[in-house]
């Protein structure tokens, strides 16, 4: 059996250059450069490297992971080594998640192009299988674990390690029943095609082929008409579910009879549900679907807090791929905190901390090269300022002179607004977001001598005493000044005021005095604890204050380990910009990702109805709201299928069980789980329905988790997948899980059906 990589490699130059290997040196400092020896292995999508002393030992990763290949000195580490080796010879391999880059040095041009232009054509070929060629990719890939001494052939012991690897336990009697009907040749082994039915015999849906049966009169085919029934039924398709269904068969029925005919098989039924087409999220909702031309407050931002950071604020390394990470991912929102730097150049890095540093222009570069890249819509560059005059001119001039166009420098038309602009109207553009001296309205009359005056804190984020950093056993050395526990008044460059237009941050007097003086271009930043505080005591004022200003929210100084808070406490008000720490990963930045990977995962999502008007919308009594309309949501956990191994000992299978998070508005918080399974991570069959009443149904975000339970311990977690209530699709659906890094976990999936119903008060 060929794998369809090892087909591609047959005919192709570059990838027989991968397969024969190439010597070169991994990079991970000026200092750091070891030569390794790479090849591409004959499965055609694992790399192994090793060096000379490693005897047996070699190191390896899949090309699946990599998501991207820089050419030339595109990394911090490699520009550190740019006298050394010239970038013809160098080349970045950049990985999905939050796995850190691999810098590659060659011993030749020829090398180098071989194995960039290879590892794009690799990584082009993985992206663009359908689901059918990663089903016969996934076959393979278990056919050569399995496959021990390489010959091309599996006996049955291989077979029962096979079973075990690929997480379910089953009877040896059943599975020897199974490899004997898979053994048409009667060797004892099993060869190609024979394994490919021994596969399909294993992994034979019994939960499809029961709905399938439920909608088949002959139990062969579905009818163009029973799939409309189907459709209607199950999947609440109205109008045009006739076309919709000639449309799957078309799109998802593999036989060319069954296709003549109208109809569609077991196998059609099956290539449907699990596409994207019968994924619980709407496929629509992806899409860029929103009005983008209502203010920017109207809007949820996604936004990263310490963004320089790739760890913890305190011992972290700053660097300019957390940007790029962060960009990538859809955030609009990015933070820079800025301190005077040698030689005149400003420095980023989190201050008095033992965080590495990074220069301000390294940053801005970045940020320029990749700000558009993932979405055309505003990026707001949060600027924490602690830097001199001096230096505060350099990064004006510095964002002046790299950022050119992108950055905004004068309000839209040079007109004064009485309300925000759109994302729409500033489409491609940078806005700073830093105190300012004035307003929009004086900016014409201002001069030098005045906007060098002294003014209120420079920075946002010297907070109130209760949310100041403590002294902690790795900082206790520093001074509570150092610490950023004194507040002390700071001068602000006229060159560096004159670049925020749109973001003034201002000190936050009150919800009272905000109606009243505010304008709409300025805002103010909340410490988590006063957001919250906020929100649950006057969380009508905070959402109508929302609906006019932006509000960023900031973590504690106390979360020294970046942690998150919950940001949905927070979207509950309209709080458009939650800033969360990106590179730490759990269920707030499941919810963030859950949030913004609707409307085409270009970071800005428009806010409910509910949030956008100076309406009377509490957050905590929803029940008092005009057009209040709690919906029941039902949930079938039917089954899962292919649930990843978390505990690598062999022989060890999960046990695994599902938990239904609901987050929302505090009466919509809620949990429910299923029973776990025994030792079976391969195809667990539930069968439980989990039901919710949802009160705020356009602010809920619902989380499914797989755990492996442990009566002796926590449980491990599996794997999730987060949607907002208003994304999902009912009916028959699958929930393709991904890592806790948010990156996919292949052919893991949930299979559920859903059902959402009214709710009137009287039956709640």
């Amino acid at each position: 059996m060929d794998s369809p990589y090892s087909l591609l490699a047959q005919d192709d130059e570059d990838l027989r250059a991968m397969k024969a290997g190439a010597t070169m040196r991994k990079v991970k400092s000026r200092s750091w450069k070891k030569q390794r020896h790479f090849r591409l292995h004959d499965d055609g999508q694992t790399i192994w490297y090793k060096s000379k002393w490693a005897g047996m030992g070699h190191s390896t990763f899949s090309v699946a992971d990599v998501e991207a290949v820089r050419e030339g000195h595109q990394s911090e580490v490699l520009q550190s080594i740019a006298e050394e080796f010239p970038a013809e010879l160098c080349f970045t391999l950049v990985f999905r998640g939050r796995r850190g880059n691999l810098d590659l040095v060659a011993e030749s041009v020829s090398d180098a192009q071989a194995w960039i232009r290879g590892v794009r054509k690799l990584v082009q070929n993985a992206e663009s299988m359908d689901a059918k060629e990663r089903l016969d990719q996934w076959i393979w890939d278990w056919f050569q674990k399995a496959d021990k001494n390489k010959d091309g052939r599996m006996n049955f012991k291989e077979v029962r390690s096979l079973l075990k690897m690929m997480n379910v336990d089953m009877n040896e009697e059943y599975a020897l029943r199974l490899f004997t009907l898979a053994d048409e040749s009667e060797s004892g082994c099993l060869e190609n095609e024979e394994f490919v039915q021994f596969y399909k015999m294993l992994t034979q849906r019994e939960d499809l082929w029961q709905v399938f049966q439920d909608y088949s009169q002959d139990g062969q085919m579905l009818t163009l008409a029973e799939l409309e029934d189907f459709l209607k039924q199950e999947q609440q398709r109205g109008e045009g579910s006739r076309d919709h269904a000639q449309d799957l068969i078309n799109r998802f029925e593999p036989s060319e009879t069954a296709k003549k005919q109208g109809a569609m098989s077991i196998d059609g039924f099956q290539m449907y549900l699990v596409s994207p087409e019968g994924d619980i999220f709407d496929p629509k909702r992806l899409e860029l679907h929103n009005d983008m031309s209502q203010p920017l407050s109207h809007y949820f931002i996604c936004s990263s807090h310490n963004t320089y950071l790739m760890e913890d604020q305190l011992r972290g390394q700053s660097s300019q791929e957390a940007y790029i990470q962060a960009l990538k991912r859809g955030c609009r929102c990015v933070e820079v905190d800025c301190w005077d730097g040698p030689n005149g150049e400003p420095v980023v890095y989190h201050g008095h901390t033992f965080t590495s540093k990074i220069l301000f222009r390294d940053v801005i570069t970045t940020l320029g090269e990749y700000a558009f890249k993932a979405s055309e819509f505003p990026v707001i560059l949060s600027l924490e300022n602690h830097c001199s005059l001096e230096q505060q001119r350099v990064m004006a001039q510095l964002m002046d002179t790299i950022l050119g166009e992108t950055l905004l420098r004068a309000p839209l038309n040079g007109l004064v607004p009485h309300e925000l602009p759109s994302p729409q109207d500033l489409k491609g553009k940078i806005l700073l977001k830093a105190k300012k001296i004035g307003g929009l309205e004086e900016s014409e009359t201002l001069n030098d001598e005045v906007t060098d005056e002294v003014t209120d804190e420079v920075t946002d984020e010297v907070s109130d005493e209760d949310e100041a950093e403590p002294k902690s056993p790795s900082v206790e050395n520093l001074s509570a000044e150092e610490l950023g526990l004194s507040r002390k008044k700071s001068k602000l460059s006229s060159e560096l005021s004159d670049l925020v237009v749109y973001c003034k941050s201002v000190h936050f007097h009150g919800f009272e005095n905000s109606r009243l003086h505010s304008k709409c271009y300025e805002m103010s930043s909340f410490a988590e604890s006063k957001a919250r505080k906020l929100a649950k005591e006057k969380g009508m004022e905070f959402m109508q204050h929302n609906s006019r200003q932006l509000s960023r929210i900031y973590p504690s100084g106390r979360r020294t380990d970046s942690s998150n808070y919950n940001p949905q406490e927070m979207w509950n008000v309209g709080c458009q910009i939650v800033a969360l720490n990106f590179q730490t990963a759990g269920l707030e930045m499941d919810l963030n990702d859950g949030l913004f990977r609707q409307n085409g995962c270009c970071g800005y999502v428009l806010k409910p109805d509910s949030l956008r008007n100076d309406d009377a919308f509490d957050p905590e009594r929803p029940q008092e709201c005009n057009g209040y309309k709690p919906l029941r949501l039902s949930v079938q956990v039917i089954s899962g299928q292919q649930l990843p191994k978390v505990n690598q000992k062999e022989g060890s299978i999960v046990d695994p069980l599902v938990r239904m998070e609901i987050y929302g508005v505090s009466k919509d918080q809620a949990k429910q789980e299923t029973s776990y399974i025994n030792n079976n991570g391969f195809n667990p069959l539930w069968n439980e329905t989990l039901n919710f009443i949802i009160h705020v149904p356009e602010l809920a975000l619902v989380r499914f988790v797989v755990e492996d339970y442990d009566k002796a311990s926590r449980n491990d977690f599996v794997g999730q997948f987060t949607v907002p209530f208003a994304c999902i699709q009912q009916g028959y659906r699958h929930i393709h899980l991904l890592s806790k890094d948010g990156t996919a976990l292949p052919l893991s999936s949930l299979f559920v059906n859903i059902k959402i119903s009214e709710l009137t008060t009287e039956t709640e």
